[in-house]
């Protein structure tokens, strides 16, 4: 089972959606005993940085993430903010991350002509090798992004997919079983299908 983790932030039920056509298995949840026997977890993120990491360490759910996470290396992707929150610290706010992977969270630099934030349909292209998860991506995959801020690993070999709006950026990064995506793949038609439905099938 694929749980989505409910910590009352993010487009839960459109990611739920999109699991469901693929015929997944999921549940939107906060239920500890449901997070404990997840086979693969979802962490969703929408809005703000610091209202994020708030509202989630309000639940009383960050041990048992730590646990199933680190310790018994259960899968996760991370979603927008919900991959944001992978790492240290974000310039957005000032809430400390989930500190799952080094990485910090940057603001796009003031550039001529590039609106803040970046919204809309933006081509991806993998880093090599490619991970798992985008193996099977087409030259021309694109997805939905809606952002002021963007992920900035600290190990380049943790960048798994790159995209470009005035710089550069990471639009994916990964580490052993955790996965973060800046983009909305619930949001990106069939390229987030495709997404989902790699890590829906992916052996845990």
């Amino acid at each position: 089972m694929i749980v989505i983790v409910d910590y009352e932030i993010g487009n839960l039920a459109a990611i739920a959606n999109m699991f469901n056509r693929l015929g997944a298995p999921c549940e939107i949840t906060a239920n500890p005993e449901k997070i404990e026997n997840a086979e693969k977890l979802v962490l969703p993120g929408n809005g703000a940085f610091d209202a994020c990491m708030h509202s989630l360490r309000a639940t009383g759910l960050i041990p048992l993430l730590n646990d199933k996470v680190l310790n018994k290396k259960t899968p996760l992707v991370g979603i927008c903010v919900g991959a944001q929150m992978l790492g240290h610290s974000s310039e957005e706010g000032n809430e400390a991350g989930l500190g799952w992977m080094d990485m910090k969270v940057k603001r796009f630099p003031a550039l001529p002509n590039l609106r803040i934030p970046h919204m809309g349909w933006c081509h991806v292209k993998n880093a090599s090798p490619a991970h798992p998860l985008f193996e099977e991506l087409s030259e021309d995959a694109r997805f939905y992004f809606v952002h002021s801020y963007f992920l900035d690993p600290a190990d380049a070999e943790d960048v798994l997919l790159r995209a470009t709006y005035g710089v550069e950026f990471a639009a994916a990064v990964g580490k052993d079983n955790i996965v973060g995506v800046q983009f909305h793949p619930e949001k990106s038609h069939r390229f987030g299908k495709q997404l989902l439905a790699q890590f829906a099938e992916r052996p845990s």
